[in-house]
């Protein structure tokens, strides 16, 4: 069964494998004993600490592994945060960014802190003069993730990090997507990456401060990794994922281009799921971001139902999707994109998957959606008829309203779509909802099927959306 969500966790790298099995006999013992084992131990964390500053790039002094990705951020957050208070209180980071952020900004937020949120573009890509505005005399810290987890885009971080050292901030990177693929360049202060992102096992995580970076580590300390992460660690996992990342580099340097073919592999998922799809919008940068990762949204789909169907099918894929959210929220990522986020599909490949593979999901997809839409009362899709000219639609014209509450995406739009030909071009269909991805996807099937989005008007429940035919 093809597993097609690297994003989430890449299969353990038989290197890895190896290395966790030769480690529990060798590893186990406490490293800060001067006994044989525990020197014996002591070599084993040495050397993958230096593995691991390597593809990071920064000195083995500078690095402490985690319990996870996620430890590492709030720790990375919290402790420059809380060594920069006197600078200032104010934190940035980019609409975009993983929960793991998200959530201390909130906490921060809470304890009387102030947040900027910077805005992407329809890709979801910052612009670093945004960020460069966004420093102030307040600014304690910049948060700017290094590639996109949802969408793949490459964030801009070497031009970031110029404008931070220039304004004397300091910006944390989460490189969990990248890192795996290369180093991160730029003047970076703190990075952050996780294990189970590059086949290494999971609950390890990696936390790089460069030296000169001020940093108050919070929490109770102890003398293991310099105070930054309390606690004996998991050495046979830290030994497993440090060889698992030293074999992927090893590999990349002796000229083995995975990174290319599963670009080429993307490339292909990029060009043919459009011409086999009707009403599918693929989504972020095409050209800056990762080699593995394409993310498409299908009009007219539920995204927990599309995501059974290709299970069934035999292939492992995640989503963005508020229909696959415990939150019934659409993805942040998407929403500050401003695109589709309904029947939302990731496909991330791992290292080796086979063209084959990719080809038979290409033949696969377009009846998985077919499927999908005929269980919603999909009508066949409706050709766009241009209107004969601006006369057409100057004067205003009668209206309907579309009862939707309580209804879950993609219900509204199916509705919406179901009876904008039946008023005349210039006249306008009120959909009322209270399903917020209903405030994200209507302005996207307007976009798709060139008809106009007057707006969002005010309701006794949920919110009125109001669109006028164009055409």
């Amino acid at each position: 069964m093809p597993y097609f969500d690297a994003a989430s966790a890449a299969p353990l790298h038989p290197v890895a494998r190896e290395a966790l099995l030769a480690a529990l006999d060798e590893g186990w013992a406490d490293p800060a004993r001067l006994y044989r084992e525990g020197r014996r131990a002591r070599l084993l964390l040495d050397a993958a600490r230096e593995a691991a500053a390597d593809a990071v790039g920064c000195r083995p002094d500078e690095l402490a592994f985690t319990p996870s990705g996620t430890h590492a951020v709030h720790s990375g957050m919290f402790g420059v945060l809380a060594a920069r208070r006197r600078a200032g209180r104010r934190l940035v980071h980019s609409a975009v960014e993983h929960s793991a952020v998200l959530h201390v900004a909130e906490v921060h937020a809470a304890a009387g802190g102030a947040v900027t949120e910077v805005p992407v573009d329809r890709t979801g890509r910052v612009a670093p003069a945004a960020v460069a505005d966004a420093l102030g005399g307040d600014a304690a810290l910049v948060c700017l993730q290094s590639a996109n987890h949802e969408v793949g885009t490459a964030q801009p971080v070497e031009e970031v990090a110029a404008h931070c050292r220039a304004a004397g901030v300091p910006l944390l990177v989460d490189a969990a997507q990248s890192v795996p693929w290369g180093p991160v360049p730029g003047a970076w202060s703190v990075l952050t990456a996780s294990a189970h992102k590059w086949g290494g096992p999971p609950g390890v995580g990696l936390l790089a401060v460069r030296k000169g970076t001020r940093f108050a580590p919070q929490g109770p300390l102890d003398e293991r990794e310099s105070g930054r992460s309390p606690g004996f660690g998991n050495l046979p996992a830290v030994v497993a994922a440090a060889a698992a990342l030293r074999a992927l580099r090893a590999a990349a340097e002796g000229g083995a281009d995975e990174a290319g073919r599963l670009g080429g592999l993307v490339d292909r998922i990029r060009a043919r799921v459009p011409e086999l799809v009707p009403d599918v919008e693929v989504v972020g940068d095409p050209v800056r971001r990762l080699p593995h990762l394409v993310t498409f949204s299908c009009l007219y789909v539920d995204g927990e139902a599309l995501l059974h169907e290709l299970d069934r099918a035999g292939f492992s894929v995640s989503s963005g999707s508020s229909c696959t959210s415990s939150t019934l929220t659409p993805s942040h990522v998407l929403r500050a994109m401003g695109v589709l986020s309904e029947g939302n599909v990731r496909v991330s490949l791992p290292y080796g998957t086979e063209a084959a593979d990719v080809e038979r999901f290409l033949t696969v997809l377009p009846e998985a959606v077919r499927s999908v839409r005929e269980r919603f009362g999909v009508p066949v899709q409706e050709p766009v008829h241009r209107a004969a000219g601006p006369a057409e639609v100057a004067a205003p014209a009668p209206g309907l309203v579309v009862d939707a509450l309580g209804r879950r995406c993609p219900v509204p739009v199916i509705e919406l779509a179901k009876v904008i030909d039946r008023v005349p071009v210039g006249g306008t269909v009120t959909v009322l909802a209270d399903d917020a991805a209903a405030r994200q996807d209507i302005p996207a099937w307007c976009a798709m099927r060139e008809q106009e989005y007057v707006g969002e008007e005010p309701a006794e429940r949920g919110a009125a959306y109001v669109v006028r035919r164009r055409v």
